[in-house]
């Protein structure tokens, strides 16, 4: 098919091509990765020319829009263009007067994932007449449900494993015809009827959006492998079994997320110093010295310093793991002078608090909340960036850390797996530090291997260098992101819905 119309429904936007009209500066509404990549793959896919069409909430006040500057249409009524015809916003007041996308209750979240699935069933999709439907996590899974109804491709994106259970008789009651698409729902049991289902047995969402789906794509391939053998036990099972059904069937993938081309070292406005892989070693030290002093560490310029950019959750990201040999870590080298800096929010920065004032660690260790430039000036002042994670879906903070010259040390699952090989200096290969066990003695080693680098000669660290940061800004981009996105869609569309087997509940 020729020019395919393709419409991306998204609870979450960062930002949208200018040329997608005057008020597309405006839609900014983001919670997590969701918004940045959604944002990347709708701006990579209108510079490829593709039809390309976005459905969100119209998040009145986050986006800063008055009702007048709808082109005076009633904003109590769904409006099917703004200055330019390609955004398509679900109006309800749910959505107005919100400051954050997410609510921290969740019966407000489904009450907002309902009605946003409500315009765009009824509303967005009639008018836009897509020829492919691509959803994203379980705030948009009954719409492939209701694509496949009428015979339309969707495309399910799992960016994370988290869903909720939910009754028909409670969609229906925001205005969404269950009774149009029942049959394409996974339920907590097999179910014998509509009737018999609609008020006792709930359907789970995310698994729907995957059982419907013509097609599911994780954000990285080695993710869709981990959840297809089951290695994760807190994955619900029925996840694990229709992905496995849909892998099996040659209807699922995994396509690997790319960072915003704002992260690059040599434009980034946030450094005190821009560089590029060529003028790494001055331009570091230079970050470093900056970074050092905003952070309350000692002035050190030879310091090995290890950047922690990420969430401190102990559930995903791994920080308990660190926290563990955090002292001994300064201890053992100490005299290097190593240094370790968390610019990041979460649940664990208390216990690295209460061990930096513990064991009289200031200076060598600090901890600062979430800022964005600062943690632009932390990639390009460390050496080495630490992301231990559990489990990864995809992760773009490896990807990010590269560009601007700091070796990644992680553990190998999802998307890190995918993204970094362990380094090589002998044969010029690898990329950082990983480690295979997820306990902190792994950990410990894939330090120690990262200090090994660090004492070597500096011609030879800066060879390495060099290179890992030209391969990153070749390797990870929106364009080859969005080119298989493409591919994609082009290969959706040559296989049809009549032949695609749903498999059974």
């Amino acid at each position: 098919m020729a020019d395919p119309r393709i419409l991306i429904v998204t609870p979450e936007i960062s930002y949208l091509p200018g040329e997608l009209g005057n008020l597309a500066s405006r839609m900014h509404a983001k919670a997590g990765g969701l918004a940045d990549v959604t944002s990347s793959l709708v701006k990579s896919l209108h510079e490829a020319g593709a039809d390309v069409h976005v459905a969100l909430p119209n998040y009145r006040r986050l986006f800063h829009i008055e009702p007048c500057q709808l082109e005076g249409q009633e904003s109590r009524h769904y409006h099917s263009k703004l200055p330019s015809d390609r955004i398509h916003l679900a109006e309800d007041r749910v959505f107005y007067y919100r400051d954050h996308v997410y609510s921290t209750h969740s019966d407000d979240n489904v009450r907002c994932s309902l009605v946003f699935q409500r315009e765009v069933i009824n509303n967005i999709i009639p008018h836009v007449r897509p020829d492919i439907v691509h959803c994203n996590d379980w705030m948009t899974a009954l719409i492939p449900a209701m694509a496949r109804r009428i015979g339309i491709p969707s495309l399910f994106t799992l960016h994370n494993i988290h869903s909720v259970k939910i009754l028909l008789e409670q969609i229906e009651e925001t205005g969404i015809d269950t009774s149009e698409f029942w049959q394409h729902l996974y339920y907590e049991s097999p179910p014998s009827s509509y009737e018999q289902s609609r008020s006792s047995n709930p359907i789970d969402m995310l698994t729907s959006g995957i059982f419907a789906s013509h097609w599911v794509n994780t954000v990285s391939p080695s993710f869709l492998d981990e959840i297809t053998q089951s290695q994760h036990n807190w994955i619900p099972g029925q996840v694990c079994n229709e992905l496995h059904n849909k892998k099996a069937a040659g209807f699922a993938s995994g396509i690997t997320n790319a960072p915003d081309p704002s992260y690059n070292p040599s434009t980034d406005e946030a450094l005190a110093h821009p560089f590029s892989a060529q003028t790494s070693a001055e331009g570091k030290l230079i970050n470093k010295r900056l970074f050092q002093k905003k952070m309350g560490l000692r002035p050190n310029d030879e310091a090995p310093l290890l950047f922690w950019p990420s969430r401190l959750d102990p559930v995903q990201k791994g920080p308990e793991i660190l926290t563990d040999i955090l002292a001994e870590l300064i201890s053992k080298y100490s005299k290097h002078g190593m240094q370790i800096a968390f610019v990041a929010d979460g649940s664990h920065g208390h216990y690295i608090k209460d061990i930096i004032s513990m064991a009289n660690l200031e200076g060598l260790v600090s901890i600062h909340s979430f800022d964005e430039n600062l943690s632009r000036l932390g990639y390009a002042a460390s050496d080495f960036m630490l992301m231990p994670s559990k489990f990864e879906p995809c992760g773009l903070t490896q990807m990010i850390a590269l560009k601007y010259g700091s070796l990644p040390i992680v553990h190998r699952t999802g998307g890190l797996k995918d993204t970094i090989e362990h380094l090589n200096t002998v044969n010029s290969q690898g990329n950082g530090f990983v480690f295979e066990d997820y306990d902190c003695q792994a950990l410990n080693w894939a330090i120690q291997c990262a200090m090994d680098f660090y004492q070597l000669p500096p011609e030879l660290k800066q060879r390495e260098i060099e290179r890992v940061m030209h391969e990153a800004h070749s390797r990870f981009t929106h364009q080859k992101t969005a080119s298989q996105y493409i591919n994609l869609y082009e290969e959706m569309l040559g296989k049809p819905l009549h032949s695609i087997e749903s498999p059974s509940i």
